[in-house]
C-alpha cells in the first residue's frame, strides 16, 4: 500500500513513479522474514514476483499492476542466527557484492 501511494497511474495497469523521475527501492536485511513449513518467505516472494513479471496485485482490485521506473536494492547479512537464506530464484535478480 505504501508502494502503490508513491506512484502514479501512467495508462491502464501500468503505474510508476511521477513523469520523469525514477524510483529506487532499498531493501535492508532481506534475509530477516521467517521461514514458513514449507521453507518460502512471502516477503521475499512478492518482491521475486514484482522482479519476475514486471508488477504486482492490487490487492483491492485483484487486477495485476505493471510496475515500471522502479529498481530495487538490497542488503543482507551471511546466514545464521536469525538470518535466513534466501533462496537463489530471487538473488538471481542481484549483482552480488561481498564486503568484509
Amino acid at each position: 500500500d505504501f508502494l502503490d501511494s508513491k506512484m502514479e497511474r501512467r495508462r491502464k495497469g501500468v503505474f510508476g513513479p511521477p513523469a520523469g523521475k525514477k524510483f529506487i527501492l532499498f531493501v535492508d536485511d532481506v534475509n530477516m522474514p521467517q521461514r514458513e513449513r514449507y521453507f518460502a518467505q512471502p516477503p521475499i516472494e512478492l518482491l521475486r514476483q514484482w522482479m519476475d513479471y514486471d508488477g504486482w496485485y492490487d490487492r483491492k482490485a485483484l487486477a495485476f499492476r505493471k510496475i515500471q521506473d522502479v529498481t530495487c536494492v538490497g542488503a543482507m547479512g551471511p546466514p545464521g542466527g536469525v538470518r535466513n537464506p534466501v533462496t537463489p530464484r530471487f538473488l538471481r535478480h542481484f549483482n552480488l557484492i561481498g564486503i568484509t
